[in-house]
C-alpha cells in the first residue's frame, strides 16, 4: 500500500496551527482555550505585584498597571460587555497605580464584583472594595498595614508629611466603599503583634467580612450568580426609566 504524503497546502495548514498551538501551551498551560466571546461578563484578573512606576525584576510575577488601565476603558466603552467580576490575588505593590485602578474601578457604571482568592494584601484592599460587591475565599488573607517606605529613612518632614497624606486617601477610599468604620480600619491597620515585626493586621475569610470589609464569603460559582442579579437590577432600572422617560 503506497504511503499517501500531505499536499503543500494542507502542510501549510499544518504548520499555520502548530505555532497556534505552542503560543497557548506557553502562553496558557494548555491546548484548548474556552472560548467566551459571546460571554456577557468580562474577567479581569490583578495577580502577583501591582507594578507603578518602577519595572519589577523579570523573575516578579506582576501586574502592569497600564495594561489594565486600557482594559477598564474597553469594558467601559463596550456595549457587549455587561458586567465584570475582578479576581485579586496580589501582595500589593505601587501606593499610587493600585489607587488608581481601584479609582477606575469604582467609577465604572456596569455592575462589578470582586473576589479575593490566595491574597488581597496591602494595596490590593482598596481594589478589592471597589467593586460593587466584593467576596473572599474562606482560606484567603488580607493584610492590612501603613504605607511603607522600601529602607529610606524619613530625612525632612515635608516627606512625612506626603506619606500621611496618601496613607489618608486610602483610608477615606477603603471606608467610603465598604462597611468598615475608619477608626475600625486604622486600629487594624496600627496594631501590633499581629504580624511579626511588623504594624497590622491580617484578616483570613470571614474575619474580613465580620469586621466590614468585604460583603460576602464566597468563591466563583457566588460571584458569578451575584453579577448576573446585578445586570438583571440594572436592566429592569434602565427600563422603568426609559418607560417614565417615554411618557
Amino acid at each position: 500500500m503506497a504511503n499517501e504524503q500531505a499536499s503543500p497546502e494542507e502542510n501549510g495548514k499544518q504548520e499555520d496551527k502548530g505555532p497556534s498551538l505552542l503560543d497557548k501551551i506557553q502562553q496558557l498551560g494548555q491546548t484548548n482555550v474556552p472560548q467566551m466571546s459571546d460571554s456577557k461578563i468580562h474577567c479581569l484578573t490583578i495577580i502577583g505585584q501591582i507594578e507603578g512606576h518602577m519595572q519589577l525584576p523579570p523573575q516578579n510575577k506582576t501586574t502592569k498597571y497600564e495594561h489594565v488601565i486600557p482594559q477598564i476603558v474597553a469594558i467601559e466603552q463596550n456595549p457587549k460587555i455587561e458586567g465584570l467580576l475582578v479576581i485579586l490575588n496580589t501582595v500589593g505593590g505601587d501606593v499610587e497605580a493600585g489607587l488608581a485602578l481601584a479609582e477606575m474601578l469604582a467609577s465604572l457604571s456596569k455592575p462589578t464584583v470582586s473576589i479575593v482568592l490566595g491574597g488581597g494584601h496591602s494595596i490590593g484592599v482598596p481594589i478589592a472594595v471597589s467593586c460593587d460587591h466584593s467576596f473572599i475565599a474562606e482560606t484567603a488573607t488580607m493584610t492590612i498595614h501603613p504605607i511603607r517606605l522600601t529602607g529610606l529613612v524619613i530625612g525632612v518632614p515635608q516627606t512625612f508629611e506626603y506619606l500621611d497624606k496618601m496613607q489618608d486617601r486610602v483610608i477615606q477610599f477603603v471606608t467610603k466603599h465598604s462597611k468598615v468604620s475608619e477608626d475600625e480600619f486604622k486600629e487594624l491597620m496600627f496594631a501590633k503583634g499581629n504580624l511579626t515585626r511588623d504594624i497590622g493586621t491580617n484578616v483570613v475569610g470571614a474575619d474580613a467580612v465580620s469586621c466590614g470589609l468585604i460583603d460576602s464569603v464566597g468563591g466563583v460559582g457566588q460571584a458569578m450568580k451575584k453579577l448576573n442579579s446585578l445586570i438583571d437590577d440594572r436592566k429592569q432600572t434602565e427600563d422603568r426609566t426609559g418607560g417614565e422617560l417615554l411618557q
